[in-house]
């Protein structure tokens, strides 16, 4: 498991903040090694901070149509003592509709994905659904928790690189005197 004082709560490493960058790099042989290593670490971080930035994309647009599916589900189950059916319109895709008719059920379809449609009843459906959303909801926390984590990191790192950089052009200059 990785130490939490150098991660996050989900493993990305936590940056470390050069105090002392005579220290740190030693000699001025070691500079051009360093800076590489910093630049590689940013690039490590700005991969991640994409790939979370489509993952919050995804969540952001899965919780909206979890939680339209879900009032679907618990429409049906408050009126599933009903005798007289429910009239409504029906979305088959983006831009056509048609209307319906739908009995009093105790059973729904729910698409899981990849071409999966299986059928639950509503109660089970109701509380899949809210499972799901719970847990997207949960996902989409950490994530955005995630992207401000990885915003810091790159700052600090960007910062240590313009350190070391700067300490190298004064060393530099100091040596040309």
């Amino acid at each position: 498991m990785a130490d939490p004082v150098t991660t996050n709560p989900r493993g990305i490493p936590k940056a470390p903040f050069i105090d002392n960058v005579d220290q740190f790099v030693g000699t001025p042989e070691n500079v051009e090694a360093t800076l590489r290593k910093f630049q590689e670490m940013i690039a490590k971080y700005k991969t991640m901070e994409g790939h979370l930035a489509s993952r919050r994309r995804g969540l952001e647009s899965k919780i909206p149509e979890i939680k339209k599916t879900l009032d679907a589900v618990l429409y049906l189950l408050s009126r599933s003592d009903a005798e007289e059916a429910i009239t409504t319109e029906f979305e088959i895709n983006d831009t056509l509709w048609v209307n319906a008719k739908i009995e009093s059920t105790k059973t729904v379809c729910l698409w899981l994905g990849a071409n999966v449609m299986l059928e639950y009843e509503t109660g089970e459906a109701r509380d899949l659904l809210t499972e799901k959303l719970a847990t997207a909801k949960v996902s989409l926390t950490q994530v955005k928790e995630d992207l401000a984590f990885l915003k810091e990191q790159i700052t600090t790192m960007e910062v240590n690189f313009s350190r070391v950089h700067n300490w190298d052009v004064k060393n530099r200059r100091d040596a040309k005197k």
